[in-house]
């Protein structure tokens, strides 16, 4: 607990203001919602025949995974790529079924002589909704309120993979330095929020069955719509300043790689910069830098070679290279110099099981691996130069098909004995942190996998100081170096922000 506690107090800026993000999510998305739930809600209680589908399409997105709904989402114009625009739309479509369920349930349980008695006094259908049904089907429709902030309160720490901020960015470096004081120091402040939004919200729904407190609950409704407009408002024109937007992948190196870009530009090129670190794999990263959504990020030559431009498989490092730099070029993107190492794929053992069989090399592999369980990231799997083309290779036949894991969980299993191998990266810290054994490619399967940054060809424009402050780290990020920071986090589970610092304090040493 205490070292949560000491997490809390030396990250206490950036804590607030992840938390002041997760809020400002839920608080925008629930009142979007209920804005148009509310409508709808009134229409499937009066008329079912048109409310009725619309109220089916909320329910039918509701049985979506989050996941997969953020990757309906990205590509979409408009509401699509990385950042609080998919996460907004996200949140806003899971919100909408409990309140239009919620407000149309209202709506039909109010007694049939009161709307009887409403008619009677001459009331419009207008009036009658306002000033009788309205007012009384209200603690209903905040019930459903209720549901719908509590739901978006956990669903935006799933919002972090795209880069919409929120406490979900610890949650997800925990998971990928493998730490549960940092996952808990993002869940805590998570469950917290959630226990606070639902009591506030349960305290307004029992006001609002005392006929004395409507209209103070009324005004305290007023009060929160405007406070979130404010919000919204102040998040506007906090975005609208310009800033270098660095991304990364969702694994260690990704997220320290992305540290030290950011860090040099600020140091180097005096430039703001904005992190939008975790985003997830290749595909999202490279989109990202496509639309727009974030202006550089850390590329492997062989990563964009076969799964970004689907071409086929070369050997010949400088070749890769010149190839994937003028593809790049084509396409509006800006390949600079390689940072200094070689990130091949490493097929992955325990060491106490390549000692105990002599297991050295990947071609030995074949005989053990019918006894074995294998795991690998979904982008192994589904790449050209992932595990299909391994096992052809190599001729490997495993006990059960491959289990997909994330690649924040996968060094642990392994070492955990829940799988015998994994495919891992070559300058990965938990190869030594866990005692794992990493086989030589005997066969020269890989293709190279030289670090390079990629940058939106328009921001080098603009600021052509970035390629200069960047040139900086050209072959000098050793992959020892790579390694030793990886470690550092992995191993030693220090932030990455006082690992990189600590990097390049040494470079200009």
């Amino acid at each position: 607990m205490s070292s949560l506690v000491q997490f809390w107090q030396s990250h206490a800026s950036e804590l607030w203001a992840l938390l002041g993000q997760h809020l400002a999510l839920v608080l925008a998305s629930t009142v979007v919602a209920v804005a148009a739930g509310v409508p709808i809600g009134i229409v499937a209680a009066r008329r079912p025949r048109i409310g009725g589908p619309l109220a089916g399409a909320a329910s039918v997105v509701q049985t979506i995974p989050s996941l997969a709904l953020f990757g309906f989402l990205l590509p979409l114009p408009l509401v699509g790529g990385i950042g609080a625009r998919t996460a907004l739309a996200a949140l806003i479509l899971y919100a909408l079924l409990p309140i239009i369920r919620t407000t149309a349930a209202g709506l039909r349980s109010i007694d049939p002589a009161i709307l009887e008695a409403a008619d009677a006094m001459g009331m419009t259908p207008r009036q009658r909704l306002t000033q009788v049904e309205l007012p009384l089907a209200l603690p209903s429709i905040v019930a459903g309120i209720r549901v719908a902030a509590v739901i978006g309160v956990g669903t935006v720490t799933i919002a972090a993979a795209i880069g919409a901020g929120g406490l979900g960015e610890y949650i997800y470096r925990g998971l990928s330095m493998v730490d549960a004081t940092v996952i808990l120091a993002g869940a805590i402040p998570v469950a917290a929020l959630a226990l606070s939004v639902d009591g506030v919200l349960f305290a307004a729904e029992r006001a609002l069955s005392w006929r004395g407190r409507r209209r103070r609950a009324s005004r305290a409704a007023v009060a929160v719509v405007a406070g979130t407009a404010a919000i919204g408002l102040t998040l506007t024109a906090y975005s609208s300043e310009e800033r270098i937007v660095v991304g990364s992948k969702n694994f260690t190196e990704q997220v320290v790689l992305g540290e030290l870009m950011a860090q040099a530009i600020e140091r180097y090129a005096g430039l703001p910069v904005d992190r939008r670190l975790n985003l997830g794999g290749t595909f999202i990263c490279d989109r990202a830098l496509q639309t727009g959504d974030i202006d550089l990020y850390v590329e492997y030559s062989g990563t964009a070679l076969t799964a970004v431009f689907k071409q086929p498989v070369q050997r010949d490092p400088a070749a890769v290279l010149d190839t994937v730099r003028t593809l790049y070029a084509d396409t509006g993107r800006t390949m600079l110099s390689p940072l200094g190492f070689n990130n091949t794929f490493a097929i992955l053992v325990r060491s106490a099981e390549a000692r105990a069989r002599g297991l050295t090399r990947l071609s030995q592999l074949a005989a053990h691996a019918p006894g074995w369980r294998a795991a690998f990231g979904y982008e192994f799997l589904e790449r050209a130069d992932g595990y299909r083309g391994l096992a052809e290779s190599y001729g490997l036949r495993f006990r059960e098909p491959p289990r997909v894991m994330d690649l924040t969980l996968i060094y642990r299993a392994l070492a955990d004995g829940q799988v015998d191998v994994i495919a891992g990266d070559a300058t990965a810290g938990l190869i030594e942190a866990l005692d794992l054994r990493a086989l030589e490619d005997d066969r020269q399967y890989f293709p190279p996998y030289d670090a390079v940054p990629v940058v939106h060809a328009a921001t080098l424009l603009r600021h052509p100081e970035i390629a200069a402050a960047l040139g900086r780290l050209s072959g000098r990020v050793t992959a020892e170096a790579m390694r030793r920071m990886n470690y550092a986090v992995d191993g030693e589970l220090q932030d990455p922000l006082v690992v990189v610092r600590a990097f390049l304090d040494g470079l200009e040493s």
